[in-house]
């Protein structure tokens, strides 16, 4: 099964975006929340469900296992999903330029 393009959930963004350098599970950890700007913190139980999902999705892959942990990398096609979300969330924040503007429904 790929990935579908659709939204992504938070912690598959940004376990893309911190996955822009190749990590492994303990490290991918303190990356996220490092990249979220403390706003992400996520355990190891929902990291590995992630993790485990977006390898079969092909937006990540095992880099290197060394028989004691793995290191992810994102895949082309993962950076390309991540992209796209960006440019989605991007259009969310400018959509909602009306918030700032005041009340336009006037």
């Amino acid at each position: 099964m790929a990935y579908n393009g659709g939204p992504m959930t938070e912690a598959m963004y940004y376990v893309l975006l911190a996955l822009m350098r190749p990590n492994h599970g303990y490290q991918l950890m303190h990356a996220i929340t490092e990249v979220s700007n403390g706003r992400v913190n996520m355990g190891p139980g929902t990291l590995y469900g992630v993790l485990s999902r977006m390898q079969k999705d092909g937006l990540i892959s095992l880099a290197e296992n060394d028989g004691r942990r793995k290191t992810y990398q994102i895949t082309t096609q993962g950076e390309q999903a991540l992209r796209t979300e960006y440019g989605r969330l991007k259009a969310l924040i400018a959509d909602s330029r009306i918030l700032e503007e005041g009340d336009g429904f006037e």
